[in-house]
């Protein structure tokens, strides 16, 4: 009878879980066709509409498929990277305040993409589909930096330690970002300033094109991985006592976060607070089960993105505000919440 109660629990359980994961596909759809009205030029929905089945003018066209919608489906993409690499982050590291940004690995991802562009008469001129890569290099050097001068031996890695060394990492290489500022062209230093806003700044096919196959690759791995992440969520010696092969795992899938993060981070700029707050969020509404989790994340993440940068684009316009700094407001006020409750 006990078990029957079980299943009939858990069956209630996994259908509670379907429902939110499909009301938060609906929350994108509908931020999605809102954002598509979103701008200087104000398109209603039934030009919306008529336009995606090519019955709207020239420029109604040009205005929704060449800038709105690459931004939009961008803006979802990198907040579903960022997202998911936060929730991989807390599961390998078991620290509620683990995210990639706070960690330093945005911060090398940009530091790669910054020297590339530096050595680059013109932003234009950068090859798109090699900054993935770039930023992918410069993050896993910070994230090997990060995990060798955390980790020690009979102990592993500590929360706390973790997350000093990698604001200490974070500082050292923002530190060099300023240096290197001081050789940018006029032009060039403008990117990268709104760069490091946050700013959806790659909002062209191109750059969704360059973006889609990290995670495309990427995140269905970290899904397989997901009861690897339960295990470890057990502590290491629980999970070395069920059979699984702690650092060989964390390894995988350190690099597959730092995957998502630096390609993320190569169209977006430095968007904080993603990774740290939509995994927290989906832990609330789904439980910690990383079969449920990991879409959570994703669609929390995509959501946070994409409302951060339609609230950017409309709130002052025609000038914009940065998603990021949108993110930051929304996000500080959850870490020092995080903070106070760790020490509790």
């Amino acid at each position: 009878m006990n078990n029957r109660f079980l299943t009939a629990n858990q069956q209630k359980m996994k259908r509670k879980n379907f429902i939110i994961l499909g009301t938060l596909v609906v929350l994108i759809l509908i931020t999605f066709v809102i954002s598509m009205n979103t701008g200087v030029i104000k398109l209603t929905p039934l030009e919306v509409i008529r336009t995606l089945f090519g019955q709207g003018d020239a420029q109604q066209q040009l205005i929704l498929f060449e800038f709105r919608l690459p931004r939009i489906v961008i803006a979802v993409l990198v907040g579903m990277g960022l997202a998911v690499s936060g929730a991989v982050l807390q599961g390998i590291s078991r620290n509620a305040l683990a995210d990639p940004g706070i960690l330093g690995i945005n911060a090398g991802a940009g530091l790669a993409v910054m020297l590339f562009i530096s050595f680059f008469p013109s932003t234009k001129a950068a090859p798109v589909y090699l900054l993935p890569v770039l930023a992918f290099i410069g993050s896993g050097l910070t994230a090997i930096i990060i995990y060798t001068l955390s980790y020690k031996r009979h102990e592993g890695i500590t929360p706390m330690r973790l997350i000093l060394t990698g604001v200490a990492v974070a500082a050292g290489i923002s530190s060099a970002m300023i240096v290197l500022t001081l050789r940018l062209t006029p032009e060039n230093y403008q990117f990268v300033a709104t760069w490091l806003a946050g700013s959806i700044w790659g909002s062209n096919w191109r750059f969704v094109l360059s973006l889609l196959p990290w995670l495309i690759v990427l995140l269905p791995f970290v899904y397989a991985k997901s009861h690897v992440l339960n295990i470890l969520n057990l502590g290491e010696i629980t999970a070395v006592g069920l059979g699984a092969s702690i650092e060989k795992e964390r390894r995988w899938l350190l690099a597959a976060s730092v995957g998502l993060a630096g390609a993320s981070v190569s169209v977006s700029g430095g968007i904080g607070f993603v990774g740290l707050v939509a995994p927290h969020l989906a832990r609330q509404l789904v439980g910690a089960k990383h079969q449920f989790l990991l879409p959570a994340s994703a669609l929390l993440g995509g959501l946070l993105v994409l409302l951060a940068d339609t609230i950017g684009r409309s709130i002052l316009e025609p000038s914009e505000i940065p998603a990021g700094i949108v993110v930051a407001v929304l996000g500080a006020p959850y870490f020092l919440y995080l903070l106070a409750r760790l020490k509790e």
